[in-house]
């Protein structure tokens, strides 16, 4: 059933097709690598990516940044509440109006239906008190009605409670 020619013929297949991906990548080199691919760069762009002694930036607490915190700043972060709050006092969207509410009893506007997770906050939305909703309000109060993903700096936190203190 086999013969020498059989085993023959598979082996020069096999070195065969070795060869032609061995002519197929020297070919590929000789076209598409350039002549000076192992040499040295010709000049390097420092982006400061590699500086050991340059000191990471700290981050402030939320206590430090309240007292530094700038409402102006805080204006362009009201862009994302303003879809579901209203500074306006007693008028409400999705969510209560913000009026009044720095240093307010929690879950205080009148005439709107509050889901009730937010017991779990305290009696008083001091500014730490809401930093620490408006961070992540799904961790700070599971089961809120609130959908929004939060803000992670604590800078950026600071600036928006004192332009919501500062609109009321």
């Amino acid at each position: 059933m086999f013969d020498t020619m059989v085993i023959t013929k598979a082996v020069a297949a096999f070195c065969g097709a070795l060869l032609v991906f061995l002519l197929g990548n020297w070919a590929a080199m000789e076209i598409y690598v350039p002549r000076n691919a192992g040499e040295q760069q010709a000049f390097i762009i420092d982006t400061g990516a590699d500086d050991e002694d340059a000191e990471p930036a700290v981050e402030l607490t939320f206590a430090e940044a309240y007292e530094q915190a700038d409402a102006s700043a805080g204006s362009r972060l009201w862009s994302q509440c303003r879809a579901c709050h209203s500074l306006d006092e007693g008028r409400h969207g999705v969510g209560p109006s913000l009026y009044g509410k720095v240093n307010a009893p929690v879950e205080s506007v009148d005439g709107f239906n509050y889901s009730g997770a937010l017991a779990q906050i305290g009696d008083t939305w001091t500014p730490e008190a809401l930093s620490t909703f408006i961070e992540n309000p799904s961790a700070a109060t599971p089961g809120t009605s609130m959908s929004f993903r939060g803000i992670s700096s604590a800078t950026d936190r600071a600036n928006l409670i004192a332009y919501i203190e500062s609109q009321s």
